[in-house]
């Protein structure tokens, strides 16, 4: 508990913005919850946040200590990030979130700031809808991962319960994604499936493709359709029946017809010749919820489909052509 005496800078303002300028660290839903369970006392008793404080008041906070510390770059990184997000869709338990091409979705050894969660956090914090220092808080987490060079929907959960029942939905693949993609040549046939075994080697990261079972492997299902041929590229969509590491990039590399610059399954020479050296020409384009089961809070959500208006690649390769 730490006190305070009202002196006559102070007198005057309410109660919750003398607390809000004291502690600028400690969020204003917090404060307010804390004004309101009496954890701040006005000369002992409790009182309203638009209470005006009189020269000699008595202030007393009971509230955590880490509220009390000077602000730094650490601990107001997330008041002084800019999120930038392209928010697909928002309600009070997710976001679905357009991630661009070049941007990671999680902190690694090489970036440790500008990642896609932190954008989300930072959105959710400046919106006073999530704060690391609320008790027992729940950090805004992600359902699905997509490589740094791959564009395209991302589902963000705001609660513990969307996450929970996100999560299981992909694992019972009630979540269905569908991709486009740019490969080398053409596939024969032009509709078909892609299946096999992926086995991750955690030290290159990378995965390599098998037709029978192997230790250590996994089973791995593409479904696919050509939506256009042209100049020597084919333009793709695909529908992922499992969700592997790499699935879609290393399924194409082995079957001949690698992904328009890939620069772990494909072929340097190929894209250069194609101006494609930037990074895979993939894109998580179409999110669909089909529960078949109950999805508790996510209910109304089924049936329901979200697409991105542009992929670059497309307008790039294939001008012109509806996907």
């Amino acid at each position: 508990m730490r006190e305070f005496t009202v002196g006559p800078n102070d007198a005057g303002q309410r109660l919750d913005r003398w607390l809000a300028k004291t502690l600028p660290l400690l969020p204003a839903p917090l404060a307010q919850k804390y004004i309101r369970i009496k954890r701040v006392k006005l000369n002992g008793k409790g009182a309203k946040r638009d209470t005006r404080l009189v020269k000699g008041d008595l202030l007393q906070l009971y509230i955590n200590d880490e509220f009390f510390d000077t602000p730094t770059p650490a601990n107001a990184f997330l008041s002084v990030f800019k999120p930038q997000l392209d928010i697909l869709y928002e309600d009070e338990n997710l976001l679905l979130v357009n991630k661009r091409p070049g941007l990671v979705v999680h902190p690694d050894e090489h970036e440790r700031v500008n990642t896609l969660i932190t954008h989300i956090q930072a959105y959710l914090y400046q919106k006073k809808e999530w704060s690391p220092y609320w008790e027992n808080s729940f950090a805004p987490a992600l359902c699905n991962r997509i490589d740094r060079n791959t564009g395209g929907i991302v589902i963000a959960a705001k609660n513990a319960e969307t996450l929970r029942v996100m999560n299981q939905k992909i694992r019972d693949r009630e979540v269905e994604k569908s991709y486009l993609c740019v490969i080398l040549g053409a596939m024969s046939p032009a509709e078909g499936k892609l299946e096999g075994f992926l086995r991750k080697d955690e030290a290159k990261k990378q995965v390599s493709v098998h037709k029978k079972p192997v230790e250590g492997g996994r089973t791995a299902v593409t479904l696919y359709r050509t939506l256009a041929k042209k100049g020597g590229l084919s333009l793709m969509e695909c529908r992922l029946v499992t969700g592997r590491t790499h699935q879609i990039r290393a399924q194409f590399g082995a079957a001949g017809h690698p992904l328009l610059g890939d620069g772990k399954y494909g072929r340097e020479r190929e894209n250069k010749k194609f101006g494609r050296t930037s990074g895979q020409a993939l894109y998580s384009y179409k999110l669909e919820f089909q529960f078949t089961t109950d999805a508790g809070c996510l209910n109304g959500l089924n049936g329901r489909v979200w697409t991105v208006d542009k992929v670059d690649f497309v307008e790039e390769y294939f001008p012109g052509v509806a996907w």
